[in-house]
């Protein structure tokens, strides 16, 4: 034994697991009337808001929540879910926050996989989450967030969640985990197949990226961050803890409307705000933008498609300063930043735009991030033309795939965790995706499986063939174009197609383009989609 470890082992007084629930506890003792949450005319303070959130970890005690269980959340961003958080991780059950754009068939799913024992719906979603509810045999506890900015829908539940407040104790311990390995939160991502995949998140995990947000952003105390990024969404990329950690104030939007986000920026002095390169095409085309005069300049982190280099530079124009990130569900969303040179400011807007635009590096907390051959698992030449797959390593990597042994062996080969993302390595280092291994389509920041959709028009009884492939958008990013080769004695027309997906899918996954031709194979039989990707790429 080393005169290192001699006598000087781990106790409580030098060893306490991390969690970014010392987050609030932390604002809640230093800033307690400093405003944590805005939403609507609705104020409440640090204090305010950690009583709150120990009030929600002791009433799902009360209620037989203990440590592993799911605890499912269906909302949008609204306080309830910044409050689950922390009040639900607090008794030890795993927060999982629900896509709220799911159908009903694929929210049973995740009810079911991940063994919810209580639900936490907002109203508006009545009508799905009802459906969904029927379709399922082990129902968890219902309860009904009901915001007063909710514009319908109908309570579902024995009890709304104020009245689930009200049975907890604010004087409640605040616990952190015995282990910083427990997971903190499920969010299910729809990898390559139909069957979305339970992605786990662990204490650790979930600090370091909090933390590795700051410090990438270079965020300062205080920041008046705005929510156009769905809480749900990879736990809103950490930033519900990142917030946390700097005792800022979260200003809340049910939804993403131009006018609300530039009347919240006037009114509220936003400083930073997260969103895919959708939201800034949703704002730029605004007609409010058109008038817009901003007292400072706007923080904002994208992630997802690159940003086009005309977006850029109009967004810059209109005030914001544009942060370019890039990640995954399993590392807890955006992980590796486009980390900018001083020097750079001197090329033209069309060069900083394509610089801006690529992956870039890792976060100060990840251990690795880089491009190489995939069955090597040797990097790849930094000479920007050699194609690899990027790889991570570090703390901010999930736990695994809940009850996939297969899936998350596959995924670590090597020690290393596998992206599926293809691209390669600048010469300074930086790194640039050029395609998608797993035929995934990010569509407004979203997940679409092309498999789910190509399953969805093999469901046609006129369709004899299908692929769906990505097709460039000035809007979403990118959305789905299916190629479709129906039977001989049959006809069918775009629109019945589309309508056909909409009947049975949400529809944000559903085909925007519809091809009728038939499909390039190779000599085994196989679907040539490269040549289909090329294809939509120049409709």
């Amino acid at each position: 034994m080393s005169k290192y470890d001699q006598d000087l082992g781990r106790n409580k007084a030098n060893h306490v697991p991390l969690s970014p629930l010392s987050f609030i506890r932390r604002a809640a003792e230093v800033f307690p009337e400093r405003i944590a949450v805005i939403h609507g005319n609705e104020r409440r303070t640090w204090k305010e808001t950690f009583l709150r959130c120990r009030r929600l970890s002791s009433a799902l005690v009360s209620r037989g929540i203990k440590k592993g269980d799911t605890v499912a959340v269906m909302a949008p961003n609204v306080p309830a879910l910044f409050e689950a958080h922390f009040g639900i991780p607090a008794c030890g059950a795993v927060l999982n926050a629900l896509n709220v754009r799911l159908d009903a068939e694929i929210i049973a799913f995740i009810l079911e996989h991940a063994e919810a024992r209580v639900l936490i719906t907002d109203r508006e979603f009545s009508s799905v989450i009802s459906e969904a509810l029927s379709k399922i045999e082990n129902k968890p506890l219902v309860v009904d967030i009901d915001d007063p900015l909710a514009q319908f829908g109908d309570h579902l539940g024995e009890l709304t969640y104020e009245e689930l407040l009200a049975e907890g104790d604010s004087t409640s311990n605040w616990d952190l985990p015995e282990d910083e390995w427990d997971a903190i939160s499920l969010n299910y991502t729809s990898g390559t197949t139909g069957n979305p995949k339970g992605v786990v998140y662990h204490h650790r995990g979930a600090y370091m990226n909090a933390v590795g947000n700051i410090l990438a952003w270079g965020m300062a105390p205080n920041p008046k961050y705005l929510w156009t990024l769905p809480m749900f969404h990879c736990n809103g990329w950490c930033f519900p803890w990142s917030v946390a950690a700097l005792s800022g104030t979260n200003v809340c939007l049910r939804g993403l409307q131009p006018a609300a986000v530039f009347e919240a920026i006037s009114q509220h002095g936003v400083t930073h705000m997260c969103g895919a390169p959708i939201v800034m095409n949703m704002l730029l085309n605004a007609p409010e933008s058109g008038s817009l005069e901003l007292k400072h300049r706007i923080q904002m982190m994208t992630a997802g498609a690159a940003p086009p280099a005309a977006v850029l530079e109009r967004m810059e124009d209109l005030g914001f300063d544009i942060t370019h990130t890039y990640g995954l569900t399993e590392v807890y969303g955006p992980v590796t930043v486009c980390d900018w040179h001083n020097e750079w400011d001197e090329k033209t807007v069309a060069e900083r735009a394509l610089l801006k635009a690529r992956q870039g590096v890792k976060y100060v907390v990840q251990e690795e991030f880089f491009v190489a051959d995939p069955d090597s698992l040797k990097p790849v030449p930094a000479d920007g033309e050699t194609m690899g797959e990027l790889m991570f390593q570090g703390n901010v990597v999930m736990k695994g795939y809940l009850k996939n042994p297969q899936a998350t062996k596959e995924s670590f080969k090597g020690g290393l965790f596998h992206t599926g993302d293809l691209g390669v390595t600048h010469p300074d280092g930086y790194i640039e995706i050029r395609d998608r291994s797993k035929d995934i389509i990010i569509s407004g920041g979203e997940n679409i499986s092309s498999i789910e959709v190509e399953g969805i028009l093999y469901r046609h009884p006129a369709v004899l063939e299908a692929a769906v492939v990505a097709r460039p958008d000035d809007h979403w990013g990118e959305t789905p174009c299916a190629f479709v080769t129906l039977k001989s004695d049959q006809t069918l027309s775009e629109q019945e197609i589309i309508d056909f997906c909409r009947d049975n899918m949400a529809h944000y996954k559903c085909p925007k383009t519809v091809v009728f031709m038939e499909l390039p194979k190779t000599s085994t039989g196989k679907i040539q989609k490269f040549v289909l990707r090329d294809y939509a790429n120049n409709i």
